[in-house]
């Protein structure tokens, strides 16, 4: 009979005491599983495998708002660019892409509260991560947004209205909460698989109708003071602009002497009054994407973002420590677990003394008596360990599908972690530590006193 045989039989003399020095190991290693298996999700997506592109060009202020409202559309955008930029960044050498993004609205509270992005038929050609590309689900439909009040919507927004191609839709104006609801109604025209990423949960509009939305326009006041701030340096464009909104003033002029107060508004809206929030950018070259970069620095319009870096500060500042401090938590109730390991084999070592005089008087070795011991502290943390690490990938395969559709992280709840792989020769070694007093008290046993007591 082997030395693990043997500390098997022991353990399961203490049945009780044994499934709950293993259960504590147990929880303590499924929780720390869990927060690896979540941070690893977390880590994809965030650690920039989001994105396709090189640079974000938005309106001046805090970088990574501007990337945390592009890209994973959980912040508010900071302000508007005029649609007039997006031309000038097109006729740029350097940029090989360039794709409108427009944001504000949300559909129905309940329908989600997803949020709206209008854009072009062009977002969904190019790629939204590297070297992968959006697919469709297997329906009839195309990434087309070819008519005015098309609509293309995110896995996560379809599963949560069991909405599919041919379905209509209206959304809400302003803020996620907002009462005041748009009068068009849109048409889905086609389902994107799932990515993984902040496109599951969005819905995507043809950038054109965004702008006929009602309370989409501001006054031509203050769009022609926001283009001449902006175009003060640039003598064609401003004139050009200045030039719509003049034939704006008269349109909408003619329309109220008419009685038409609907003349020069909606689909007729001059390229002048348009904006855009954002800016997705392809450059030819690293090296164009960092001289453009430098160059916008140098003035008051607009600013380019490498979306890598300003995620990469807030996972180093904020989720990293998070994280980090999680795992410490998680490992000091690891750690009290093989503390109640050791009460629990040092105090039962006064019970089992005859049980160990009686061994040695048979022939054992009293290093076999102390491999014992051992081997049961062992078997306690690396079993809990064991049964752990399945409850925690079991609870990542239960939970995954409500984390994807909360948050829009794509899980492989069986992927493991590197970092799983250290935990089991950790809980063999502190089976070790916390069994080393016990078995040394079993070592020293005198088997005369042993038997008499």
């Amino acid at each position: 009979m082997n030395i693990l045989t043997i500390a098997r039989k022991g353990l399961k003399q203490r049945k009780l005491a044994s499934a709950l020095t293993a259960f504590s190991i147990a929880l303590g290693t499924m929780l720390m599983v869990a927060v690896i298996v979540l941070a690893g999700a977390v880590d994809g997506v965030f650690n920039q495998q989001a994105i396709g592109y090189n640079l974000i060009v938005g309106a001046k202020g805090s970088a990574l708002q501007l990337v945390m409202s592009t890209v994973y559309r959980i912040q508010p955008p900071i302000a508007n660019l005029p649609l007039m930029y997006l031309e000038q960044l097109r006729e740029d050498p350097r940029v090989e892409v360039a794709i409108p993004m427009a944001f504000g609205d949300y559909t129905k509270p309940e329908h989600g509260s997803f949020p709206i992005v209008g854009t072009t038929t062009e977002y969904f050609l190019n790629e939204y991560a590297p070297k992968k590309t959006f697919q469709i689900e297997d329906q009839p439909g195309s990434r087309q947004l070819t008519k005015l009040y098309d609509a293309v919507i995110g896995s996560q927004v379809a599963i949560k209205n069991d909405w599919q191609v041919g379905d209509t839709f209206s959304i809400v104006h302003g803020s996620a909460d907002s009462d005041k609801i748009h009068d068009e109604t849109f048409e889905i025209v086609a389902v994107l698989q799932q990515t993984g990423t902040p496109n599951d949960r969005s819905v995507f509009l043809n950038l054109e109708a965004v702008y006929i939305l009602d309370g989409h326009q501001k006054p031509i006041d203050e769009v022609e003071t926001r283009l001449r701030d902006f175009y003060g340096d640039d003598a064609d464009r401003l004139t050009r602009g200045l030039w719509q909104l003049d034939q704006l003033r008269k349109e909408r002029a003619a329309g109220e002497a008419e009685g038409d107060p609907e003349r020069g508004y909606g689909i007729d809206t001059p390229e002048a009054m348009k904006e855009v929030t954002a800016v997705l950018v392809n450059m030819r070259s690293d090296f164009d994407a960092v001289r453009f970069q430098s160059q916008l620095k140098s003035t008051s319009k607009a600013m380019a973002v490498n979306p890598i870096r300003p995620i990469k500060q807030l996972m180093t500042q904020f989720v990293g420590p998070t994280k980090d401090l999680l795992m410490v938590l998680i490992a000091m109730i690891i750690l009290v677990s093989g503390v109640s390991i050791f009460v629990s084999i040092y105090n039962s070592m006064s019970d089992r003394k005859k049980e160990i005089g009686i061994m040695r008087a048979l022939g054992a070795q009293r290093n076999s008596v102390f491999a014992i011991i051992l081997a049961e502290s062992s078997v306690l943390c690396v079993g809990g360990g064991l049964l752990g690490w399945i409850a925690g990938h079991t609870v990542a395969v239960v939970a995954s599908p409500w984390i994807s559709a909360w948050t829009g992280l794509l899980l492989n709840p069986w992927y493991v972690n590197p970092y799983e792989f250290v935990l089991f020769p950790v809980l063999l070694v502190l089976g070790v530590l916390v069994g080393f007093l016990p078995a040394m008290t079993a070592y020293r046993t005198n088997v005369a006193d042993a038997l008499q007591g």
